[in-house]
């Protein structure tokens, strides 16, 4: 088999001490004698039984170093760890973000009008709903053109300014559907707080056209509110302060804040706690997208979300399948000790699908204690990362394919393209599905030498195989599977949360950080040389800093 860790659990309680837990890394240690090649010779109809459906999405889970008895085994587990109440818990608007005390909601966000989730004695379905009718009417109007900048000219560009869930969601969104997009506008996405960022989503751009979406809850977000602040002088300058109105308006619900920054309440759009930033596209921080694509799309994305939302609720764990996914990533992780896990979109326009789900599971999943606080004894969120083939295959499938890591991998495809010749598109899926292919099987030594390569190379032409994956093939690209495709790895990162205890809709991890710089911004920007009360190294790149801006 590939490459694996031996990890052991540092204790033995709770979860790790069941008699699931005990068989599945019983399990565990016979696959050091098993391969893909021989499962796959040994039982002709594997593929056909590890092959699932959700929606319009295929999510073959044949080529994992899994068998059925290691399916039947995690889903014990997942019902020791009582992973169907928390789902339960979820849609019923329980507290299943404990530390925060709130509910974790985002599956309101694309519920029916007539469902009923009550949170706190209140249906909060009906507040959903008139958030999305506003929404529709504003990018109706804008859309159409009857909204205009102060000098009376359409709106042609629109620049959300937010960070994390509020810039990766409806940034990945929009260029995942440019395809669906209205192509007369230009849509642009600033998050860093370097200038550089504003400047670059600006610099071609008529103020007089332009409008911003500030996306901050509470509107106090530092980055977000820097660039905002830039990007206010930027129209200021051109149209003066009464144009303010016009240009920008706001995702949030600090109104008092929002009118002291010159927007007019009545545009901005609110949300609420119980959606956390990076499960909130579907909220109004989807505003930009909902610009772009147009309110009835904007609708199919939801209710492709929805089609998944129904699934996980109703479908038996065994055929559930972001269970099943969250369950194969819980046993690379935690049994195999995987530390890494690669997502490769076969996609060009979901470039930015590996950044959003890096927030989306290492945020979430990135905990080492449970929600008692006690540590976990067991390795728990993997690293998320990757980019689209066709062009990681010439970067880092080397290591993919003949290097000493266990990295399992997603890859993502689709049947038909949107406007591409189709033997184009027939080449991007046939590379994906040979990638899966010799992955799974490699070349043996002996295959290789066959082919008459010279001795001496055999042993670097040789591929050994049973490195895992994942392949997930829908027919296209549209807003409803792309809301499909986000619901799948939402609900993945739910089950893993319940199999090891963790809360994964907090992120005090993040907190830190945060917090000391703004402790150093007004020591690197002193007139006088501040009195330092850091470590060592601190001081010192504080005082290079200085010293390199002529301040020291």
């Amino acid at each position: 088999m590939g490459p694996t860790s031996d990890r052991r659990p540092a204790r033995r309680d709770g979860i790790t001490a069941t008699p699931e837990w005990g068989a599945l890394e019983s399990h565990r240690r016979v696959w050091g004698s098993r391969s893909l090649r021989e499962l796959f010779r040994g039982d002709p109809g594997r593929a056909e039984r590890l092959t699932f459906e959700v929606g319009d999405l295929l999510v073959d889970l044949s080529k994992n170093l899994i068998t059925e008895e290691t399916i039947l085994g995690l889903v014990r587990l997942a019902r020791r760890a009582d992973v169907p109440g928390r789902i339960e818990a979820m849609f019923a608007g329980g507290i299943v973000n404990v530390t925060e005390r709130r509910p974790a909601l985002h599956v309101a966000l694309r519920a029916p009008a007539d469902q009923a989730i009550v949170v706190d004695g209140r249906n909060v379905v009906p507040e959903v709903h008139a958030v999305l009718r506003r929404m529709s009417d504003f990018c109706d109007a804008v859309r159409s053109g009857a909204w205009r900048g102060a000098t009376g000219r359409p709106i042609r560009a629109v620049v959300n300014i937010g960070i994390g869930g509020s810039h990766l969601g409806p940034a990945m969104a929009v260029e995942a559907l440019a395809d669906h997009v209205d192509r007369s506008r230009t849509f642009r996405f600033v998050s860093n707080v370097d200038p550089a960022a504003i400047r670059e989503a600006t610099h071609d751009l008529d103020p007089a056209e332009t409008l911003f979406i500030v996306s901050s809850k509470s509107f106090t977000t530092l980055e977000t509110l820097t660039n905002a602040r830039a990007a206010r002088a930027w129209v200021v300058d051109a149209l003066g302060e009464e144009a303010v109105p016009r240009h920008f308006v706001a995702v949030s619900t600090n109104l008092e804040a929002v009118r002291a920054f010159g927007i007019d309440p009545a545009n901005a759009f609110g949300f609420w706690d119980w959606v956390g930033g990076r499960y909130s596209v579907g909220s109004a921080i989807g505003l930009s997208l909902m610009l772009a694509i147009g309110p009835e799309r904007f609708r199919a994305f939801l209710a492709g979300f929805r089609t998944v939302d129904e699934h996980l609720r109703e479908a038996p764990l065994e055929r559930n399948v972001p269970v099943l996914l969250g369950l194969v990533w819980t046993w690379y992780g935690t049994f195999l000790g995987a530390e890494t896990h690669a997502v490769v979109p076969y996609s060009s326009r979901l470039h930015l699908l590996p950044a959003y789900l890096q927030q989306l599971d290492m945020e979430s999943l990135g905990k080492s204690v449970d929600e008692r606080g006690r540590p976990v004894p067991v390795q728990t969120g993997a690293v998320v990362w990757g980019t689209p083939g066709t062009d990681g295959q010439h970067a880092y499938f080397q290591l993919l394919h003949q290097g000493t890591k266990l990295v399992p991998v997603d890859l993502i495809g689709f049947a038909r393209p949107a406007h591409d010749p189709d033997d184009q598109q027939d080449l991007l899926v046939a590379n994906l599905i040979a990638q899966a292919e010799a992955l799974a099987f490699g070349r043996t030594a002996e295959e290789v030498a066959a082919d008459g390569v010279p001795p001496e190379l055999v042993p670097h032409r040789t591929f050994p195989g049973n490195r895992p994956s994942t392949v997930i093939l829908a027919p296209e690209l549209t807003p409803s599977v792309l809301g499909q495709l986000v619901a799948l790895y939402e609900h993945k990162v739910l089950t893993q949360a319940a199999i090891w205890g963790i809360d994964p809709f907090d992120q005090w991890g993040v907190e830190l950080g945060k917090t000391l710089a703004a402790r150093v911004a007004p020591e690197l920007t002193a007139a006088e040389p501040p009195e330092l009360r850091h470590d060592a190294s601190t001081n010192a790149l504080i005082r290079r800093y200085r010293a390199m801006r002529g301040r020291a």
